[in-house]
């Protein structure tokens, strides 16, 4: 369970109604199977040692008996197997039949947990032959032990040596009781459990499979927790009904794994406590008043490292899908241009003023200004667009930047700013032929002075260009391009960046914009503050400072969820697989650490902007960060690998 990753196991045996035998020895196998490919937590069918469909011959002795010895073998099975697994059965308690999981672990038997909600609607008859459960837990007497019931139990491992303590919280549901309006998964959330299991025996019928996928999907969502839905399947009675023998493993609101329907078998993957907890701790209104109605019980997993089956995304900020990519890309730009909006009308200013460089963020930001302007009802001649050419300007960033500012019916102006940085070289003593920090970012500030004043002579405000990426390593002139009136791409990472000038270029239906935006994709990212080499782009950022895609990749998973560094660098390895190796990416993580903790000070002073996603930096909002931090803890870590 290192780093907080446990593998689980939902599982669906073939089965025969009423052969408790060959039921047994099926679950046997597969369970054995399931703990040799490493699950700690292994999930079987609702009542899956007699099948659900065995309708009024659960009020037959014989087949309740025999259930019960097949459990003592199963038990008896699990010796030296460090696994919680929980296994369906009916159980005779005190006179009234329930339908219970039980839950076993190394040759002990937990607890047993009963179904609360019995339906008895439409095709199910449950209330026929099964009493309710309650949350209050007892011990009962089963085959002269003493076992704890009830639905109101967490199985909880302590998890130490993984740097867990009291990380996994397990707790079980059965079928019904997740389609209940109020689901006995949620108190067990409530009291702190972080997984759930669900024992189901879900029928299939035409429209359900995805009703039932989402409600999976998004109870693990609403309760932030992993959810393990184990389905019966093939070899229950059809007599009637026709069973899915779907099986799902969900972490916060995604779907890890899905078997499909009318499969059997055993589906895996790892869900990650460490997340969970994490996000925990971030909602404040996620509460656990319920912790001290639970019963606990302890049991003990081994320390072995988890092997990770289980993807990454390396760009968790763009959708993977074409369709959630364009609709999200959509959604952004109109709030990026509400935002704008808003603040161009509460201050009745007509005009905007933004620095154009041809580069992808002053490109998006241009974008976002005209979307503003129309919504407004504003003619886009009052953008004032403006080109600063110095000494790192190439003919192709410069010519875009006009194109595109012509094609949008922006106004366009040219301030050559050569000559204003030369006589400032000039009164601070300083060598134009030394391309040093002074050399950059005198030009940097010189042209936000410029769009200071021209803001100030035409009525209007500046509108910041800077993304999310950069301000997140300090990749700005502090009171340059780090400052303006209103900062557009404040919260949009430069990966993202990209697909949003990608998709205007799909949607704007021009073919010169379509074109210079194309275009503008294709160039090296650059803040070209140093002379061209061959007329060519010479100061390329992601040499310096590293690919944008790893920096993104870290951030989100840094500011979402507060990952130590050694955890983010062993997902990284798995989400860039065969494109970065271990070293580059160590090597970048360094870098990114470094520059994250010693740039906050420009992070602690940034112009308004306004949030578009999960992960923001703004000290009004979302990161509340000492300039003054010291690094030495996560440096120690990384060094560590």
């Amino acid at each position: 369970m290192r780093d907080g990753f446990i593998k689980v196991a939902a599982v669906t045996p073939k089965i025969r109604v009423a052969d408790v035998e060959y039921n047994t020895q099926q679950v046997i196998s597969l369970y054995k199977e399931a703990a040799e490919n490493g699950a700690k937590i292994i999930v079987f069918p609702e009542l899956v040692l007699t099948a659900y469909t065995c309708s009024d011959l659960f009020l037959q002795t014989s087949l309740l008996q025999k259930a019960r010895e097949a459990l003592k073998k199963i038990v008896k099975e699990s010796a030296g197997i460090k696994a919680l697994t929980f296994v369906g059965l009916p159980l005779e308690v005190d006179g009234k039949l329930y339908n219970v999981a039980a839950a076993l672990s190394d040759g002990e038997l937990l607890g047993f947990v009963p179904k609360r909600n019995i339906p008895n609607y439409n095709e199910y008859y449950e209330r026929r032959h099964f009493t309710p459960g309650s949350e209050s837990v007892r011990e009962i007497l089963f085959e002269k032990d003493l076992v704890l019931f009830g639905s109101g139990q967490l199985f909880v491992c302590d998890c130490e040596e993984q740097r867990l303590p009291g990380g996994l919280k397990v707790a079980a549901e059965i079928c019904e009781d997740l389609w209940a309006a109020d689901t006995p998964g949620t108190s067990a959330a409530l009291a702190g459990a972080n997984v759930i299991v669900n024992l189901s025996a879900s029928v299939e019928v035409t429209g359900k499979t995805a009703y039932r996928r989402d409600l999976v999907r998004m109870t693990s969502g609403r309760l932030v927790c992993g959810y393990i839905y184990a389905s019966a399947g093939e070899g229950e009675s059809s007599q009637d009904l026709v069973f899915s023998g779907q099986r799902m493993i969900a972490e916060n609101g995604t779907i890890l794994a899905d078997s499909g329907r009318f499969t059997t078998g055993i589906t895996y993957s790892e869900i990650d406590v460490d997340r969970l907890r994490s996000e925990r701790r971030r909602l404040t209104t996620f509460d656990t008043p319920l912790a001290g109605r639970f019963t606990s019980t302890l049991f003990d997993l081994d320390s072995e490292d988890t092997d990770i089956s289980r993807t990454f995304d390396p760009r968790p900020f763009v959708p993977s899908s074409t369709q959630d990519r364009t609709a999200r890309c959509e959604e952004i730009f109109l709030l990026q241009a509400l935002g704008l909006r808003k603040r161009l009308e509460h201050i009745g200013a007509k005009s905007a003023v933004i620095g154009i460089s041809g580069g992808l963020d002053s490109t998006l930001a241009l974008l976002v200004t005209a979307r503003a302007f129309d919504l407004l009802g504003l003619d886009r001649s009052g953008i004032l667009a403006v080109t600063m050419p110095a000494f790192g300007t190439t003919d192709r960033t410069y010519s875009n930047a006009c194109t595109m500012s012509k094609a949008l019916g922006c106004t366009l102006k040219e301030i050559n700013i050569k000559d204003a940085v030369t006589l400032h070289f000039s009164d601070i003593g300083h060598d134009p032929a030394v391309t040093d920090v002074t050399y950059e970012n005198a030009q940097a500030r010189e042209r936000t002075q410029v769009l200071m004043d021209l803001a100030n002579q035409t009525g209007g405000i500046v509108v910041g260009t800077g993304d999310l990426s950069e301000l997140a390593l300090g990749w700005a002139t502090y009171n340059g391009d780090h400052m303006s009136m209103y900062a557009v791409n404040s919260s949009v990472p430069k990966t993202l960046v990209r697909h949003l000038v990608r998709y205007y270029a799909d949607t704007c239906g021009d073919e010169i914009l379509c074109s210079v935006l194309l275009d503008v994709l294709d160039t090296p990212v650059s803040p070209e503050l140093l002379p061209p080499s061959d007329g060519q782009i010479s100061q390329k950022t992601e040499d310096l400072v590293g690919p944008y895609e790893l920096h993104d990749f870290f951030l989100y998973y840094v500011l979402r969820f507060g990952f130590a560094p050694h955890k983010i660098y062993r997902i990284a390895q798995r989400a860039f697989e065969g494109e970065y190796d271990d070293e580059t990416i160590l090597r970048w993580l360094k870098k990114f650490y470094w520059r994250f903790f010693s740039q906050q000070y420009k992070r602690s002073c940034v112009p308004d902007g306004p949030k578009v996603g999960s992960a923001a930096i703004s000290p009004r909002g979302d990161l509340r960060m000492p300039s003054d931090a010291v690094c030495a803890l996560w440096q120690e870590d990384l060094e560590a690998i």
